[in-house]
């Protein structure tokens, strides 16, 4: 990996284009290299693991409603929409499928700098592949970029300390893979990388306080306008350049100032891309940093025994997961019964006791709202809090992948006074814990979340294709998606109309 130093630069400095970090990136996606045969297996999975958490969530309102929205825009070639025959717009295709990935908070991450869920790279890039008639082996090497570009901008690029939202690498990523998947040069990619991220720099409000369903459309508009930037850059529209470094830029105006240097590691010529190997997906349908706090409680619940001895609880963890899902964060909604999936999903006091009540997670019974305003799980709820600890801090910001960790200690204080502690780092399906998920897993992933919403035979179907998508030729790609029956996707709720009929 070659670290590029990345800072702003005033608009009378000589700063060669070839030294923006938006070039640097185009050039890592215009590189023609192999994708490892360890990568694509990777890939492979996260395929599988999307459509399993698409399936989860088809009939849920965000989903019908962008689903809505790209069946209104039928187009030919066109791509595919989870769930609905027929071909869409490609940009309105990875809208929809966008949303169907992200509704449930349950498919991978990777947490650094910054966090991320790169599988949201998928969606649009797979969509621009089916209407462009490319490969599965195009396909594979697209997102092999897109899920680099996302991870290596994590790694080095805090968002969230600035309150941006951190589809703002998300947009750059697609482009990139896109880029890639059609083999564009490399001043093409650098234009739409510039447009993407121009087009999706937002706050973080849309995980802050009431947390509504854009959380789930935020990285898929991500995803639209990348596609959109790609169409508008092979048509010869430029961006504002230099995007990051520019006196006026991302990093200058939205991120750490004009002083701020961010140390960029991006592969080197010919170097294959291999970040997906270092992320991870989730067992639970819960923010991911709840992963190894519900292992930690389903495990402390034996120990614990009778739950109406406790006094008070308090989860020792980093600062990220402290003001993000825990007390640190200020917001009275993480304690709230009748508050939203999304802000339940955001608060690990609330994921904490479910998870010691019920011994187990669910990605609908355990967030339905009779099940949030159980009172014995209110009282128990409220007796729960979370303390940043440095150690676990250091620990999340980790280079090492064997002391990288996004877990807890727990110390459950009795009414006796009794203390009992047990901590996790991981969560048991990482690929340092107690049951790593591998091809047999997602597949066990994609047929649970699937049942009594596709019809066996096509989970078979689906799954074949899948598990071949980097031979799948141009006419085969759109078979990469899975249908539902008119009787499934009646089970939604009757929605108002908007513009698109």
């Amino acid at each position: 990996m070659i670290h590029h130093l990345v800072r702003t630069h005033r608009s009378a400095e000589h700063f060669p284009r070839e030294e923006h970090l938006a070039w640097r990136i185009a050039e890592v996606a215009a590189d023609p290299v192999a994708v490892a045969p360890e990568t694509e297996e990777m890939i492979v999975n996260r395929i599988i693991d999307n459509a399993a958490v698409a399936a989860a969530s088809v009939t849920r309102p965000p989903v019908a409603n962008a689903r809505a929205q790209a069946l209104a825009h039928p187009y030919r070639p066109g791509a595919t929409v989870f769930g609905v025959p027929g071909r869409f717009s490609p940009e309105w295709a990875a809208w929809a499928n966008g949303v169907a990935v992200r509704e449930l908070d349950f498919h991978d991450t990777f947490l650094a700098a910054e966090y991320s869920h790169p599988g949201d790279n998928i969606p649009a890039i797979l969509a621009v592949a089916q209407h462009a008639g490319r490969s599965g082996r195009d396909l594979i090497r697209g997102l092999a970029t897109g899920y680099e570009i996302q991870v290596d901008l994590a790694r080095s690029i805090c968002l969230h300390e600035h309150k941006i939202d951190h589809v703002a690498h998300l947009g750059p990523s697609v482009a990139a893979g896109i880029g890639t998947l059609l083999a564009l040069d490399t001043e093409i990619i650098y234009q739409a990388i510039g447009q993407a991220l121009h087009t999706t720099t937002a706050t973080r409000q849309s995980r802050k306080g009431e947390i509504s369903s854009w959380k789930a459309y935020a990285p898929a508009f991500a995803g639209k306008m990348a596609v959109e930037a790609v169409d508008r850059a092979l048509r010869g529209e430029g961006a504002p350049a230099p995007i990051w470094e520019g006196e006026d830029g991302v990093i200058a105006r939205l991120l750490g100032g004009p002083e701020k240097e961010y140390p960029v590691p991006l592969p080197g010529p010919g170097e294959p891309k291999r970040a997906i190997l270092d992320t991870y997906t989730k067992e639970h349908s819960a923010e991911y940093q709840s992963q190894a706090p519900i292992d930690l409680a389903r495990r402390m619940r034996v120990r614990i025994g009778d739950l109406d001895r406790i006094a008070s609880i308090v989860l020792h963890t980093s600062h990220h997961t402290h003001v993000v899902i825990g007390t640190g964060s200020g917001d009275p909604q993480k304690f709230d019964p009748t508050a939203s999936r999304e802000t339940l999903d955001h608060s690990v006091m609330y994921i904490f006791a479910v998870a010691l009540q019920d011994g187990t997670w669910h990605h609908e019974r355990s967030y339905a709202p009779e099940r949030a305003q159980r009172p014995d799980t209110v009282e128990l709820w409220r007796k729960i809090s979370t303390a940043e600890d440095p150690e676990w801090t250091r620990r999340y910001h980790s280079t090492d992948p064997r002391e990288k960790a996004f877990g807890a200690r727990a110390e459950v204080t009795l009414n006796s006074g009794e203390v009992i502690v047990d901590e996790l780092a991981v969560a048991d399906a990482h690929p340092l814990g107690a049951r790593p998920f591998a091809r047999d897993e997602y597949i066990a992933k994609f047929r649970t979340l699937a049942q009594g919403v596709i019809d066996p035979a096509e989970q078979d179907r689906f799954l074949e294709v899948a598990q071949r998508a980097g031979e799948l030729s141009a006419d085969e790609l759109p078979q990469l998606n899975f249908s539902v029956s008119d009787q499934v996707l009646a089970r939604a709720p009757k929605l108002p109309k908007g513009l698109f009929r």
